[in-house]
């Protein structure tokens, strides 16, 4: 869709803003808002949702029995997420890392809420850890003020267009849920059924793995280990221990992404060669035991020698019975990933050890069944990945596409005077519905 531009453009003497229409005042955000500063909100805090908002920079996040504000407002980070303003209405009250607003008179409060999304957070934020943003800052940020009219207009524009493409990042990101369920399901279907729906099954005798295979077993892990690997743990580690190249330090980071390039701790000879029970080989696999707990990864030939951190267990297996990348399709299955999971919780720690995965039941085909279930899930997994990363594309570009046409109507860089929303919306009703569609399908 293409809009017009406006007849005639003045320069507005703001760097970030270039050319403004003519008939168009250059002027301040206090000119549209009147910024207030939040408050403590520990002595009117409450559990009961029938109380009133309190919201902070990162959004609401409790409740309390009193309010700050009623009325229009647009909420502005002061401190941590500080590029997404809010819209709200109501009763409401906002902490010290939250300013709210007055909208003023003559400000169409939408309007403003869509030019408070364009203000270049980044060239007023202030240098620190935590990002900051100051009222005085805020208020004198230099934007262009339409009429009253055109505030209202634009407004209007915006709430309808956004909408459709919200709701077409809603379905996208639905679809990218979706297909991650339906991956996990097929996984994990192939690595506890296998591959040939006609074989024949038998109770597996664990509840809640159920049936598998009538010719296949199940082995506890600590079973299927080729030796006894020294330092199954990761080693400990302080910030003075690190250097800027030698060998690297491998932790959750490249096992949740599956990715061994990641990442950049390395550690000198010597302390190598003091951790070196610690190394990791091709073919080890690594287990995410620490907060984000039970991800498995396989090392791959190709990676740079090192050592694993204390967030990581390493086993090494005994490949004439099991294979590595069989460990890790199994133990990354549904079924195994909701018993990784409860068993953490159930420990003091909230985390795995390595009497839990020792104690693991493994369902065991034979080693060729395994070499094409490994082989299926790796194909399977690929399909599935290029699916959900072209819905995350897409959703990527859908966002591009909302703030580049939010900061082309507020600034005056296409004239929305004249539009009315279409009488006919059917085409998007159609493209919504295909999108619902797929994602069921």
């Amino acid at each position: 869709m293409s809009f017009p531009r406006y007849p005639e453009y003045k320069n507005s003497g703001v760097d970030w803003l270039g050319e403004a229409p003519i008939n168009w005042s250059i002027g301040r955000l206090k000119y549209l808002l009147r910024i207030r500063g939040g408050q403590d909100y520990k002595a009117v805090e409450s559990a009961d949702p029938k109380d009133y908002p309190v919201i902070g920079s990162g959004g609401h996040f409790t409740y309390a029995t009193s309010f700050l504000y009623d009325g229009e407002s647009v909420l502005l980070g002061r401190k941590g997420t500080i590029d997404k303003p809010l819209y709200i209405r109501g009763k409401f009250w906002t902490v010290d890392t939250m300013f709210y607003t007055e909208v003023l008179p003559k400000t169409y409060g939408r309007y403003a809420y869509y030019a408070a999304t364009t203000i270049p957070f980044s060239l007023y934020s202030t240098n620190t850890a935590l990002p900051s943003m100051s009222q005085f800052d805020l208020a004198n940020h230099a934007l262009p003020l339409p009429s009253y009219q055109e505030q209202t207009q634009i407004a209007r524009f915006l709430d309808h267009e956004t909408a459709k493409i919200d709701t077409l990042i809603h379905e996208q990101k639905r679809l990218i849920e979706l297909l991650k369920e339906k991956r996990q399901a097929v996984i994990s279907h192939a690595v506890t059924k296998g591959l040939d729906p006609d074989v024949p099954m038998k109770d597996s005798g664990v509840e809640w793995l159920g049936e598998v295979p009538a010719h296949w077993g199940n082995v506890r892990l600590k079973h299927l280990v080729f030796e006894k690997v020294a330092g199954p743990y990761g080693s400990s580690l302080t910030k003075s221990m690190y250097v800027s190249s030698g060998y690297k330090v491998y932790g959750q980071q490249q096992v949740i992404s599956d990715d061994f390039a990641l990442g950049d701790y390395y550690i000198s000879e010597e302390k190598f060669k003091e951790l070196k029970r610690h190394e990791i080989h091709a073919d080890d696999v690594l287990i995410s035991v620490m907060g984000t707990v039970g991800r498995v990864s396989v090392v791959p030939e190709a990676h740079e020698p090192g050592i694993i951190n204390p967030r990581l267990v390493r086993y090494r297996f005994d490949q004439r019975r099991v294979l590595p990348q069989f460990v890790k399709a199994v133990l990354m299955s549904c079924l195994y990933q909701a018993k990784l999971s409860e068993a953490s919780q159930g420990t003091t720690m909230e985390g795995l050890n390595m009497v839990i995965l020792g104690e693991m039941p493994i369902v065991l085909p034979p080693v060729t069944a395994q070499q094409k279930i490994a082989k299926a899930v790796d194909s399977e997994n690929s399909a599935f990945t290029k699916a959900i990363n072209g819905s995350r594309d897409l959703v990527s570009l859908l966002q591009e596409r909302r703030s580049a046409l939010i900061s082309a109507a507020v600034t005056g860089k296409i004239d929305v005077r004249n539009w009315q929303p279409p009488a006919d919306e059917s085409a998007f009703t159609e493209r919504v519905r295909q999108a619902e569609m797929e994602a069921e399908s």
